[in-house]
């Protein structure tokens, strides 16, 4: 049996215990420990060290996964739950629109995975930046823990409609974007007399 072929035997493996069983919320799923399943920085998701060619069974996978208070991520079903290994975060951001300006303005981006999220309260933006190089790495909060981190390319738009906040109590300028009514903040650098 061909590496695709035991991919698929998983997913369709999956597949019938998520069509078959309802949640049953007075138990827990069992722990399976960990399967040779991985998602790489670049948002690609790997079985048995073998990318995952078909984006029908990303997605599949995608729509039972979980990160939880430590970070860790698991694919649950209502009976079982089995630990994968993600470098990053699961998805990328690969696409970005918006609407209106200023405080009336309105994002939104497109996962790897042709997921829509608004960047609202329940979807918020953070931006960690490297220690040593101050790189930011900008993200996007998903459903059940997760995170979709921006690329390059979608910061850089990102960047483009970011406004400057003057916050005189602090000595600092908050450089943000608006969506849905809210700022979400980007960055910020002090203030200058």
């Amino acid at each position: 049996m061909n590496d695709n072929q035991k991919t698929v035997d998983l997913a369709e493996k999956l597949w019938t215990r998520l069509r078959g069983q309802k949640p049953d919320t007075g138990r827990h799923p069992q722990i399976c420990g960990d399967i040779p399943m991985s998602i790489g920085r670049d948002g690609t998701w790997f079985y048995q060290d073998g990318p995952i060619g078909r984006i029908e069974l990303v997605k599949l996978f995608s729509s039972v996964l979980q990160r939880d208070e430590e970070g860790g991520h698991w694919l649950v079903t209502p009976a079982e739950m089995a630990r994968i290994d993600v470098e990053d975060v699961a998805f990328i951001a690969i696409e970005m629109q918006n609407e209106g300006k200023g405080k009336d303005q309105n994002i939104r981006f497109r996962t790897n995975i042709d997921q829509w999220v608004e960047l609202d309260s329940d979807h918020p933006l953070r931006v960690e930046h490297d220690p040593e190089t101050d790189e930011p790495s900008p993200y996007i909060g998903l459903e059940r823990g997760l995170e979709a981190r921006l690329n390059r390319a979608v910061f850089y738009q990102l960047v483009e409609l970011a406004e400057e906040i003057n916050d005189p109590d602090n000595n600092m300028i908050r450089i943000g974007v608006y969506s849905h009514g809210q700022f979400f903040e980007i960055g910020r650098m002090e203030a200058t007399e």
